[in-house]
């Protein structure tokens, strides 16, 4: 059978452009797996995915008409049952195999295999494989029924009377294997060669699909098309960098990967032109600008070398007229009253100060079992001002639950009514016209970071107890009355929050004891009904969230168990325990100590009552255990002394030290002796060493 490449189109009207770029990697991907399902299509097949405004494409290399046919091995019944005495087949027999489409010849090629009780008789046959417009037309319907659209619509076809049902009206269906169509329908739509080019500017229309893979060459040359969204976003891209250069020197396109991908999917042959506007909208903050052009317009601003907005911009356009200027007029006068209101907003905003709206928080609702912006404010002023003392005492006191006081009165302005994005940004602006310190405006805007993985931290210290005490609410009240995360649901964002306070107290070096810094945020919740304090379920939270984090940045997971099983109460520590444990695993001892600490462990474990790590050197006898009694006499003072003064590497490479004397006393001691005394002993003596030996982690969980 000849393989030939295969081409499927489905034609719609304008897709969701947010949505574009997965759905067409989801239709490929599964018409393919479903072709090679069938054996229509080889394992691994060479796939495109086209995806453009208007429609959904795939292009699968080597393709059969038909699929090979399959042995099948059919289970049918015990041979008792089957056969009788004589060994000729029983009608019960005969009707499974009548069944099966065989008659009474096929008894004498049934084989026998027995399942552990009987023998049972299997019939062996080929099953044909499916034709292409079989297993195509089941493979178009499992990748629409794939797509992740989470609405859909309903319109009717041509006859006035039926409905179907999808994301957008369809118009078209192509499906090519080579040159030719394969009989397969869908949506109400006959699939043929037949589709179209560009709404306005395809050279020929209809476009005639002469073969599989004359697809995107048709689109390109006839249609005015770039089918793949690859090479349409990599053609935007050019263009941008193109045009900016254009502009002017040292300018540059704001780099936003979603705007690009938005854009993509909006425009079928993409032509970047440059407009302007008013200079004097640069009085109004760059991020409002920018953020207006780009989430209304779609537009792309130009920045200069230093990062600084000028008063040109990018746009993408869907045609390509000998004289642009009406569209570059056009989009000039769209984008003008947008700016126009942004400025109005910015100079209505400056008329009142930020401490003047701090009223106005007590009326806007936080949540429903946790009162209003208003008490939640106060909360967050009370931790910031406790977090601020642990760790500059007066100095950082005051502008720190100032910033916090003042952090969330933005979200009363007409700016960040517009755009909720900008909320902490234009908190620092109107903070620096009102002529406060430049630390408390800084942390206004960075009490809201790290916003998401990988983003900054706050630019200082104000900034970072503000966001430590904001972050630090959030997770306690929400833990408080039961708004956990579970599984994929974390409608709360309490897992980014979780993060971010991670980051800050590791980045940060922070002296803030876990433990202690939750107690103290807890008890700010004191007398609000219906709120559980659950500390130790946040910490659980919070060092899963470590653990998670720490494994995503390299170190393996017996190095992460074996640091944070400890549960360090400064977190800012745990690099510098990781990077011992990684030390320590390099040492010819490591294993053996490794493994004789989870020895010790389990010992230890089936001890019943309260064991001291204290013992008798008068009830050491046997001269394993004095060695071991010596060994740590001498070993453990250091590996305590370098632990103190958090140089955990060398606690723990002191430790090899003490893998001779180790090995001998299991080789030679029985711990679990007859007399009391002397069995009470030596487990003391192994909890003085269990003790030595995990202080800067759990040297169990490196064992094997």
């Amino acid at each position: 059978m000849t393989a030939k490449n295969l081409l499927v189109e489905l034609l719609v009207e304008e897709l969701p452009p947010k949505a574009l770029k997965k759905l067409g990697e989801t239709f490929a991907a599964t018409l393919t797996d479903s072709l090679s399902q069938a054996g229509l299509a080889p394992a691994g097949a060479a796939v495109t995915a086209y995806a453009s405004p208007r429609r959904l494409a795939a292009h699968v290399a080597g393709v059969l008409a038909v699929a090979a046919d399959k042995p099948v091995v059919q289970k049918l019944m015990p041979v008792a049952v089957g056969l009788d005495a004589s060994g000729n087949a029983t009608p019960a027999l005969l009707k499974k195999l009548a069944a099966l489409g065989a008659d009474a010849s096929a008894v004498a090629g049934l084989h026998r295999e027995s399942d552990g009780k009987a023998e049972i008789l299997f019939y062996n046959s080929l099953a044909k494989g499916a034709t292409l417009a079989e297993g195509l037309q089941k493979a178009i319907e499992a990748a629409l029924a794939a797509l992740p659209i989470p609405k859909v619509m309903s319109y009717q076809l041509a006859d006035g009377w039926s409905s179907v049902h999808f994301v957008r009206p369809a118009h078209a269906l192509v499906a090519l294997h080579g040159a030719d169509v394969v009989p397969v329908s869908v949506l109400g739509l006959q699939a043929g060669r037949q589709s179209h080019g560009h709404r306005f500017e395809a050279t020929v229309d209809p476009l005639i699909i002469a073969e599989a893979d004359a697809y995107a060459t048709t689109l390109r040359d006839d249609g005015a098309v770039i089918a793949s969204f690859a090479e349409r976003r990599a053609e935007i891209a050019r263009q941008l960098a193109t045009a900016a250069a254009r502009a002017g020197t040292d300018l540059k396109p704001i780099e936003d990967e979603a705007l690009l991908d938005e854009v993509t999917a909006l425009v079928e042959r993409p032509n970047v032109l440059i407009g302007r506007f008013e200079p004097e909208f640069l009085a109004v903050p760059q991020e409002c600008l920018i953020l207006t052009m780009k989430a209304n317009q779609k537009y792309f601003p130009l920045l200069d070398a230093a990062g600084k907005l000028t008063n040109q911009f990018l746009v993408v356009s869907n045609i390509t007229p000998a004289d642009p200027a009406a569209v570059i007029g056009g989009n000039e006068r769209v984008v003008r009253p947008r700016l126009a209101d942004a400025k109005f907003f910015f100079d209505q905003d400056r008329k009142k100060s930020l401490e003047s709206r701090i009223a106005g928080l007590a009326k806007v609702v936080y949540h429903n079992k946790l009162g209003t912006q208003g008490e939640r404010m106060q909360r967050v002023a009370a931790i910031a001002r406790a977090i601020a003392e642990a760790l500059g005492g007066g100095a950082l006191v005051q502008p720190a639950e100032q910033a916090a006081v003042l952090a969330k009165a933005d979200l009363l302005t007409d700016m960040v009514g517009e755009f909720p994005e900008l909320q902490g940004i234009m908190g620092r602006y109107y903070a620096q016209h009102d002529g406060l310190d430049a630390d408390v405006a800084d942390a206004i805007e960075d009490h809201y970071k790290p916003r998401f993985a990988g983003d900054s931290l706050p630019r200082g210290k104000v900034g970072a107890v503000v966001a430590l005490a904001d972050k630090l609410e959030t997770l306690v009240g929400l833990f408080g009355i039961g708004q956990v995360p579970t599984g994929d649901r974390d409608p709360f964002a309490l897992r980014r929050h979780a993060l971010g306070v991670i980051r800050m107290l590791i980045e940060g070096d922070l002296n803030l004891p876990l433990d202690g810094l939750l107690a103290g945020v807890f008890a700010q919740f004191t007398g609000i009904a219906g709120f559980e304090p659950n500390p130790a379920a946040l910490a659980d939270f919070i060092y899963e969230r470590l653990a998670g984090n720490l494994r995503e940045q390299g170190y393996t997971a017996q190095e992460v168990d074996a640091v944070v099983s400890q549960r360090p109460q400064r977190l800012g520590d745990i690099p510098k325990r990781l990077a011992a444990v990684r030390a320590f695993s390099a040492l010819p001892e490591a294993a053996a100590l490794a493994a004789a600490n989870k020895r010790v462990g389990n010992i230890l474990k089936k001890v019943e009552g309260e064991l001291e790590a204290s013992f008798d050197s008068a009830l050491l006898l046997e001269a394993a255990e004095v060695a071991l009694h010596r060994a740590l006499v001498d070993v453990a003072p250091r590996a305590d002394a370098a632990f103190l003064t958090g140089d955990y590497s060398e606690s723990l490479l002191t430790l090899a030290a003490l893998r001779a004397p180790v090995d001998a006393f299991f080789d030679g001691v029985m711990v679990n002796a007859d007399d009391p005394a002397l069995r009470a002993n030596r487990l003391g003596l192994l909890a003085r060493l269990h003790a030595a030996m995990n202080r800067v982690a759990d040297l169990s969980r490196l064992s094997a």
